[in-house]
């Protein structure tokens, strides 16, 4: 991706028509915008678990669905006798960041972890843990000794000034690292965090990788505690701007829910102060993730007090009550996440929603406006995080998070949420689904060499960085292979959206941002009965919500 941007269409639809846009897919005329429907969300999944295949880097297995795509850098990491082959490129370029391609793993294996059923029933399950499973054995790789993580892969500045197929690829594979003398505290404990999130993934279904990730997970950890140093390795393009505070809270509770160790909730616990409200989710800023983590631990605490099932010993409520109480307080955590939720929740105090007036109505919400730039990448991870909360304020037999004079309850919170998911797959003003290949009308020219350029296996022959830039970056034509399930920056703050393959801005995906939308889609599902796991540990047993987070 050339620029990033730092890092839900309203509770209540009044529908809404404009005309259609020139240079996309386009769908049946006549059909009616002013409607409001849900979408086909089991497909949308599947197309969003997809796009990773096209993203992949190194050797493609005999299972590889995207067939435009062939093999790619294939001695990355060489030049240092190390392996370095495989994980994803990041966005529509030729470069694998391994800071960003951590958050990825984290936000994939939370879907994983949150959706399981859910995501199972739609025959996505598999392809979800490969997905995960093609980036953790690429931070396993990156994690050559215990105080080194390869965090970078390409010369961002060379490929950018290149147009090239992943699979002609020739700009300098220039490796990055960080170590204890040079140390990167964001990019090692979001590994840690992806890592340990994903051993939770594969613990009931390979459950020596499961350890291995967990194990390395840990090591990790210390290395980005012990070695404290903020990570600019991978400036101008992901620079990090909210510190590391974030990330250190963000593995500290995804190690405590992986592994049941209370030592990492007391980190948590006794760093709460470094917790700040804020209104994003993003590939930099992970704290109201790891709030949101820490809050349920919280909000299942307040139930147990409140209303105690009849079947469960008051005794086995009270370990786990004296046990928090001999910690400091982890409230702030619920509070700061609560922050978030209202910041982003219309018609709270601090509402971030742009309202439109179209042609046809006026609608009270619509689209959450964060930056201009790669907007959607804030609108997806702010919708995961709002299901995620709302699915546990049920699950605690909370009725609701209050934000001012406003009382949002979790349905309500749903229903914001799944309007952003609709507004991206085409209920919006430009009628447009910004996944393409999903629906008949989504964008045609995705800033995104590999798929812009005819595929190695129609054209065989090299297309150079200058062919590639005069021939088909410039070109106007659709671009040659379909990057089913990738979901683009999406339209500016006037819900508008020009399908040009050098707006890249707005037409480039990312792979933090359709991870995130996996999150978000795979909560519409068709709901599985849910069993509530709210039980509490024996007396004897050290009093543990890891499992219950």
């Amino acid at each position: 991706m050339e620029q990033y941007g730092r890092v839900l269409t309203g509770l209540l639809f009044l529908w809404y028509v404009l005309a259609s846009h020139n240079g996309l897919a386009m769908e049946e005329e006549g059909k009616s915008m002013c409607s409001s429907s849900d979408f086909d969300y089991r497909d949308a999944l599947g197309k969003a678990i997809l796009f990773f295949e096209g993203q992949r880097s190194g050797n493609l297995p005999a299972s590889q669905r995207v067939k435009w795509r062939g093999g790619s850098a294939v001695s990355d990491g060489k030049a240092e006798n190390v392996n370095l082959i495989g994980g994803y490129y990041d966005a529509g370029d030729n470069v694998k960041f391994g800071w960003p391609m951590a958050f990825t793993v984290s936000l994939l294996s939370w879907t994983a972890i949150e959706y399981e059923k859910e995501i199972s029933s739609a025959n996505q399950l598999g392809y979800l843990r490969s997905a995960i499973r093609w980036g953790t054995n690429f931070i396993l790789r990156a994690h050559t000794s215990p105080t080194t993580l390869y965090t970078q892969v390409g010369d961002g500045n060379s490929d950018h000034q290149c147009w090239e197929r992943p699979e002609d690829m020739d700009t300098p594979r220039t490796l990055y690292k960080i170590t204890s003398d040079s140390p990167g505290t964001e990019a090692a404990a979001e590994a840690a965090a992806a890592l340990s999130a994903a051993s939770i993934v594969f613990k009931g279904f390979d459950s020596n990788y499961s350890k291995r990730l967990l194990s390395k997970s840990g090591t990790l950890f210390d290395f980005a505690d012990e070695h404290r140093g903020s990570y600019q390795a991978s400036c101008p393009f992901y620079c990090s701007y909210s510190g590391y505070q974030d990330e250190l809270l963000w593995a500290a509770a995804w190690l405590y829910k992986a592994s049941g160790e209370n030592k990492y909730l007391s980190y948590a616990s006794s760093n709460q102060g470094w917790s700040q409200a804020v209104t994003e989710f993003s590939w930099d800023n992970k704290f109201v993730g790891a709030q949101t983590l820490l809050a349920k631990v919280v909000l299942i605490l307040i139930n147990c007090a409140s209303s105690p099932p009849k079947n469960r010993e008051l005794n086995k409520i009270e370990s786990v009550q004296e046990f928090y109480g001999g910690k400091k307080d982890l409230a702030k955590f619920k509070s700061d996440a609560e922050s978030f939720l209202c910041a982003v929740m219309p018609g709270s105090s601090s509402l971030q929603i742009r309202k439109r007036l179209t042609e046809h109505c006026l609608f009270p919400g619509g689209l959450l406006y964060i930056r201009d730039s790669s907007n959607l990448q804030y609108v997806t991870s702010s919708s995961m995080v709002l299901f995620i909360y709302a699915k546990t304020l049920n699950a605690a037999h909370i009725d609701g998070v209050q934000c001012g004079s406003m009382h949002f309850t979790a349905s309500q919170i749903r229903k914001f949420a799944k309007s952003q998911v609709d507004y991206i797959l085409g209920e919006n003003p430009m009628k447009v689904s910004y996944m393409v290949g999903f629906g008949s009308k989504y964008p045609l020219q995705l800033h995104h060499r590999g798929s812009s350029i005819p595929s190695i296996k129609a054209h065989p022959a090299k297309v150079g960085c200058n062919d590639g830039m005069s021939n088909y970056y410039s070109s106007s034509k659709p671009n040659p292979n379909t990057h089913v399930g990738a979901i683009v920056g999406g339209p500016d703050s006037n819900d508008h959206f020009n399908d040009q393959r050098s707006d890249y801005s707005h037409a480039e995906p990312t792979t933090y941002m359709n991870a995130a939308f996996v999150g978000s889609v795979a909560a519409l599902l068709p709901a599985t009965k849910e069993v509530l796991y709210l039980q509490m540990p024996k007396v004897n047993e050290t009093a543990n919500m890891a499992n219950y987070m």
